[in-house]
């Protein structure tokens, strides 16, 4: 099984601003991208903190002049490896809007925001299980109505059935995680033809990949 991760949903071009940005500046930023926060980097674009409309409230009131003022610290940050779920209950939390992703060292490299993962989550489980069916089972694979059974619940997709070569397999699997709203694959798939291996065969009873 293969989960979504939010590395593959997130935004990766990041409004960022700096520990000296102005507070107007900072203002002018969240109006300008029509975001409801930003996170404050410092010159190796580590996240320090992040700047959210409340911070600005605030800073107001208390004569705040620099984003390093208003942000909130720590940062709450996720990595790109970590699944769309893990996003989902970290914001439910913190009752947050925006994770900054960062990598290994901590430096930003996306931003995973509550409207990043409805993107995934607003198609229903019918919706999706059609696509399959249309675009990867009946489109890229030809096969006949009925060889594979697909069933969805939340966004994860079970396939269930036998197709001809034993290559349709990762094929089929990687297709089907790569349409939209699909958080996970759940492969049962057997084959009939056995393409992979050097002494390929045909498999009476079927062989799983």
């Amino acid at each position: 099984m293969k989960t979504r991760t939010v590395g593959e949903v997130m935004t990766r071009e990041v409004v960022q601003a700096q520990r000296a940005t102005p507070f107007k500046e900072v203002v002018r930023l969240l109006d300008r991208y029509r975001i409801s926060g930003l996170p404050v980097v410092d010159d190796d674009d580590k996240v320090l903190g992040v700047v959210s409309g409340s911070d600005l409230m605030r800073g107001h009131a208390a004569r705040a002049t620099t984003a390093a003022e208003l942000m909130s610290t720590p940062a709450i940050t996720i990595h790109p490896e970590q699944d769309v779920a893990d996003a989902a209950r970290m914001m439910e939390r913190h009752a947050i809007e925006r994770l900054p992703v960062v990598d290994e060292e901590d430096r930003l490299i996306g931003i995973a925001t509550r409207r990043d993962l409805l993107r995934i989550f607003l198609r229903t489980d019918e919706e999706i299980r059609r696509q399959v069916i249309d675009d990867i089972l009946t489109g890229v694979l030809r096969l006949p109505p009925g060889a594979v059974f697909v069933s969805v619940r939340d966004g994860m997709v079970t396939l269930d059935g036998r197709v001809e070569l034993r290559s349709d397999i990762p094929l089929a699997v990687r297709s089907t995680w790569q349409v939209e709203a699909v958080i996970g694959v759940v492969n049962s798939l057997t084959f009939r033809v056995d393409d992979i291996s050097p002494a390929g065969h045909v498999s009476s009873a079927g062989g799983r990949s």
